[in-house]
């Protein structure tokens, strides 16, 4: 259905997406330094459902909006390059956000906790904005169902975003002690970051409907 350089393009553009900061990063990562990693973990599990929310509602708009208006496509592979050079200009900003800054938050029941990371998915435009901006450049309709082709990029999207929350989640004490003695390497990594969020944006612009 896909071939391994389209699976690792996708898998790379998830990757930048987790890693950039988040209402998701930052709320696991705030309750775990202000909880423990049981809270964070359960905060994740929520993160996770809103996911599945946000995959299935973009799935299904995406399968009657591509095979409805082909024209489609065009508006949303520009739109989404114009969303990640955003992105690449919140990373490289001043003042920039920073996930592992511990933040005061009440100590909540694992039911308050999991309903909350439901909630701040559920809501993070970010999510939404990447099903929507990357699905199109890598679904072809040609090569069978786009529900099901969308369905696919959406489980390894969701096993990128759980995984690295988690190791970030497991390591979160240990990463807020390097970060605060090392500067210079948080600048360097927000550049990065913007640098490959913008290298992403001219591919997408430049990418053509097969």
């Amino acid at each position: 259905m896909f071939s391994f350089q389209e699976l690792a393009w996708f898998a790379l553009a998830a990757l930048i997406l987790v890693l950039t900061p988040g209402p998701n990063m930052i709320y696991c990562v705030s309750r775990t330094l202000c909880q423990g990693r049981a809270a964070g973990l359960v905060s994740l599990g929520g993160v996770a459902l809103g996911f599945l929310v946000h995959l299935m509602a973009a799935s299904l708009g995406l399968t009657a909006l591509l095979l409805a208006v082909p024209l489609a496509f065009d508006a949303i592979r520009l739109a989404g390059a114009a969303y990640l050079l955003w992105m690449a200009w919140q990373a490289v900003k001043p003042g920039g956000a920073a996930p592992f800054e511990a933040r005061l938050l009440p100590q909540d029941p694992p039911a308050t906790l999991f309903r909350m990371g439901f909630i701040t998915n559920l809501l993070n435009p970010k999510v939404a904005m990447f099903y929507l901006s990357f699905f199109p450049q890598f679904i072809h309709p040609e090569r069978g169902s786009v529900l099901l082709q969308s369905l696919a990029l959406g489980a390894i999207q969701i096993s990128v975003s759980v995984a690295v929350n988690a190791l970030l989640i497991l390591g979160a004490a240990g990463i807020t002690a390097f970060l605060s003695h090392s500067a210079g390497w948080l600048h360097a990594q927000r550049w990065l970051m913007g640098s490959v969020l913008a290298a992403l944006a001219v591919r997408i612009a430049f990418t053509e409907r097969k």
